[in-house]
């Protein structure tokens, strides 16, 4: 079983799909994952909404599930992950305001460790200053914020995802096949021992 522990940076009113799935997901396939939340606790929960697209100028929002947080957002260390989920929603929105928030993201790219981020995840990859000539997808309402950051939006279908070195992005939940297919290849990549030629 892959051995990789993961980081969840979420927060209130992170979309539910991109929250739950990729969570659920990466647990069942053998991963670690610690999900957590800026001013909250193991066993606390955050709130989640449903986006959906219902023929809509823009998608359409309705109150989700409660997400149980596993893990201590003051008691993680980066520098203890192999890699960073960052799902969707309105959660980024506020928490590229968190300067904790934003020193552990840039850690994951300055390591060279492995990201996947998805939707209005982008707006705290762009907060971080970490997009700045890479590929990136996004919800695109939000690929101003990419490109302004430097980073080259990938105008995708909805169901793709797109990966560039570390970094693994997609436009929203209806990508999730193909954004976690890419990142576990990423993941299981990055976990391979280097060996030393004879």
């Amino acid at each position: 079983m892959p051995a990789s522990k993961i980081l969840m940076i979420t927060g209130d009113f992170t979309e539910d799909y991109e929250t739950m799935v990729p969570f659920q997901t990466l647990l069942a396939c053998g991963y670690t994952v610690d999900a957590v939340c800026p001013g909250k606790k193991a066993g606390e929960s955050v709130a989640t909404a449903i986006h959906d697209f219902e023929g809509d100028q823009t998608y359409s929002e309705k109150r989700g599930h409660n997400f149980a947080l596993n893990a201590t957002f003051d008691s993680v260390r980066a520098e203890d992950y192999d890699a960073l989920v960052i799902p969707g929603g309105r959660a980024p929105e506020y928490l590229r305001l968190n300067a904790d928030v934003i020193k552990s993201v840039r850690h994951f790219f300055e390591a060279g460790k492995p990201v996947a981020a998805i939707c209005h995840g982008a707006q705290l990859l762009a907060a971080a200053g970490v997009l700045k000539g890479r590929t990136c997808s996004a919800y695109p309402a939000c690929r101003p914020e990419v490109e302004l950051a430097g980073g080259i939006y990938a105008d995708i279908a909805i169901t793709d995802a797109v990966s560039d070195g570390n970094l693994v992005t997609a436009p929203a939940w209806p990508a999730h096949p193909s954004w976690l297919r890419q990142f576990m290849t990423v993941l299981d990549a990055s976990s391979i021992p280097e060996t030393n030629a004879a």
